[in-house]
């Protein structure tokens, strides 16, 4: 089950730079702390050109994306189902993978190819950056934690 968990950790990693990609543009939204104002247009033309490229135009990559996360969840399910070390391991390992990739599927993929698209009000933009950077703020934190489950789980 060594495998398994390295096979765990890698896509792990990958799916962390991914985010690490997508934080480098969300993270605009930080230094514009007020809620209730919108985002300057500068900020929200250079999220949603990202957004439009790597939703849309940059199509062949979301798809190996998208196989890392599938790659990932039966794995986790594999090492569950059959692994040798503690269950609770396992549990955690799978959580921490299945919420992220589920945020990802149900809200920031959406909301980024619509944040993309410019076509709603400056006001509208603002709430989809500000809840995709949420997002991968959260993502983030979930996809460590599955890198150290795993990595726990590999020196087992």
């Amino acid at each position: 089950m060594r495998t398994v968990s390295a096979l765990l950790a890698a896509c792990g990693g990958f799916l962390l730079a991914v985010l690490w990609m997508d934080l480098i543009f969300d993270v605009q939204v930080l230094r514009h702390r007020d809620r209730a104002a919108e985002l300057p247009d500068a900020v929200l033309a250079s999220i949603a050109t990202y957004y439009r490229r790597v939703t849309t135009t940059a199509r062949p990559m979301g798809h190996l994306v998208g196989a890392v996360m599938a790659v990932a969840l039966v794995a986790s399910g594999v090492q569950l189902a059959f692994g040798r070390g503690p269950r609770g391991l396992a549990l955690a390992g799978l959580l921490l993978c299945a919420i992220p990739i589920l945020l990802a599927a149900l809200r920031v993929v959406p909301n980024a190819v619509r944040l993309g698209t410019r076509s709603d009000p400056a006001g509208v933009q603002t709430a989809l950056a500000r809840s995709i950077c949420r997002d991968h703020l959260i993502c983030l934190g979930a996809i460590l934690g599955f890198i150290v489950v795993q990595l726990c789980t590999a020196a087992r």
